[in-house]
């Protein structure tokens, strides 16, 4: 079962969603997004084998410690059936609604999984970088999973595809519109 995330669909955005030949979200900006997690905690309560992914959830808006807890907590109530799918985002104005730079995504999300990595491996996990600095923390429960969590990496860049053999467990090429056009799209 997957998932996906838009916290926010900003009214009237100009960002072309790479996924269409539109370039708007399917379902306009009234669709409804739930958070990705909580279908997939209740979920986890009803069925005993089903694997519950996020796909992808937009990890460079979510502070690391939190989406260490979260998953390790899904994990743990679906007894290691978690997989978490990550993206860098798409949508610039979502990102700056979050009081975030968008043009700095790429480089939050790969801090990110560095962090979830620790989190979810030492007894007390400290990180220290650009865009997330902690520690020591003590940061439970633990992921059910030996190694964590699994990460897999979503996009339809070049820099997606990098980022999944750097730091992922797994890779799913979503095609873009025009991929070599927006092959910077996730630095």
């Amino acid at each position: 079962m997957w998932t996906v995330e838009h916290v926010v669909i900003p009214q009237d955005y100009k960002s072309p969603y790479p996924y269409s030949s539109s370039g708007k979200i399917p379902g306009g900006e009234d669709v409804s997004i739930p958070d990705p997690l909580l279908p997939l905690a209740f979920a986890a309560a009803v069925t005993k084998t089903i694997k519950l992914a996020t796909g992808v959830l937009i990890l460079p808006q979510r502070h690391p410690l939190y989406v260490a807890k979260e998953t390790a907590t899904l994990d743990q109530l679906s007894n290691g059936r978690a997989i978490l799918g990550i993206g860098s985002g798409w949508l610039e104005e979502e990102c700056t609604s979050l009081g975030l730079d968008f043009h700095t995504r790429g480089a939050r999300t790969d801090e990110a999984i560095k962090s979830l990595r620790v989190l979810w491996s030492d007894a007390a996990a400290s990180f220290h970088g650009k865009h997330f600095n902690f520690g020591p923390v003590k940061c439970f429960p633990k992921p059910v999973q030996k190694g964590g969590v699994p990460i897999h990496i979503g996009g339809h860049s070049p820099a997606a595809a990098k980022r999944a053999g750097r730091y992922g467990d797994g890779f799913f090429p979503a095609p873009g519109r025009d991929s070599q056009a927006e092959g910077n799209c996730s630095r």
